[in-house]
């Protein structure tokens, strides 16, 4: 429970921060100067990740597989579950982005009658989905803030969202959506004990400060509606390099803004790099060929080996007086 604690002043910190600098008067911090350093931190987060990641040496190929791999032809292979080439990685590694392909194998465990028994547990996987693509289809519809004209299909999935058309303004299914997921993925760190054992602060901290944001986002959406115009202009400011402080924007927005930005800082120190880590790991990009192509450790040193033929030359009159074969008299 102490990491718990910790992370949520440290997020309680944050949300009264820029009440703190508007009450000053270095509300810009916020709006013109936090965006670029917290991008900043981001892009260059990010890619050192990516490269220190790139240039861990994969000798074998280690790939999980959950099908059969291709050997004789008239055995029938898996060529996603077990992929033999390049293209049943990319349909695998596609499964695994788009759908959780490994989450949806999870299991649960329990000791039945002092043996271990297996049953699905789906709700882990359903959940990361629901809060995982909402997510996605949140920051597509933000897009709109940020380009002008608006595309075509930032609007039909806006409108798509809404469909149902619940509440004024309309409560979209994403918003909904996101917070069931991040509800969930919470819980299950704080109620189940395992889970709770090996939670750390950074664990709690990144769904807080994601929570944030949404909440947030949906107090200005349905409480306290900022001027969507004067959003509109500071986040053409930042694309164009000229932001601009806006006049008579709520509190709940400049809270809104410091969340987001701290999440993209944040962001490549944390967990939440598996988006890229993805992509990366060889027990998901790799082919299971191995039956087809030796794979040699390359850093392996020399080594002197003693054949048969020399061994059998060695003992020869020995293996004789003792009756074993030997292939030259």
């Amino acid at each position: 429970m102490k990491n718990i604690g910790i992370s949520l002043i440290a997020v309680l910190i944050l949300a009264a921060l820029p009440t703190a600098l508007s009450a000053v008067g270095l509300t810009g911090l916020i709006t013109n100067i936090l965006p670029y350093v917290a991008i900043a931190f981001f892009l260059i987060g990010f890619v050192f990740r990516i490269l220190l990641w790139a240039k861990s040496p994969v000798p074998f190929r280690i790939s999980t597989t959950c099908g059969q791999g291709k050997s004789l032809p008239w055995i029938k292979s898996n060529p996603v579950e077990s992929p033999a080439g390049y293209w049943g990685v990319i349909a695998r590694m596609a499964q695994e982005v788009f759908l959780f392909r490994s989450l949806f194998r999870n299991t649960d465990v329990a000791i039945v009658d002092g043996r271990p028994v297996y049953g699905s547990a789906k709700w882990l996987w359903f959940c990361g989905l629901l809060f995982h693509w909402s997510f996605a289809i949140i920051v597509l519809r933000h897009l709109r803030f940020f380009v002008e004209p608006i595309a075509p299909w930032i609007g039909a999935l806006s409108a798509l969202d809404g469909f149902f058309e619940i509440g004024i303004p309309t409560l979209y299914l994403s918003d909904a959506a996101i917070l069931v997921g991040l509800t969930f993925l919470f819980l299950r760190r704080v109620v189940v004990p395992q889970m709770r054992y090996i939670s750390l602060f950074t664990d709690y901290f990144s769904l807080l400060l994601i929570a944030g944001v949404v909440t947030t986002g949906l107090l200005m959406r349905h409480f306290f509606p900022a001027d969507l115009n004067a959003v509109k202009a500071l986040a053409m400011g930042w694309v164009t390099f000229s932001p601009v402080v806006p006049q008579e924007i709520s509190a709940v927005f400049h809270i809104h803004l410091c969340f987001i930005f701290v999440l993209l800082a944040w962001f490549p120190a944390s967990k939440l790099m598996h988006a890229g880590g993805i992509f990366l790991s060889p027990t998901r990009n790799l082919a299971n060929d191995s039956r087809m192509q030796r794979h040699i450790n390359p850093w392996n040193a020399p080594v002197k080996v003693h054949t048969y033929e020399e061994y059998e030359d060695e003992f020869r009159g020995k293996m004789k007086a003792s009756g074993l074969p030997v292939e030259k008299e």
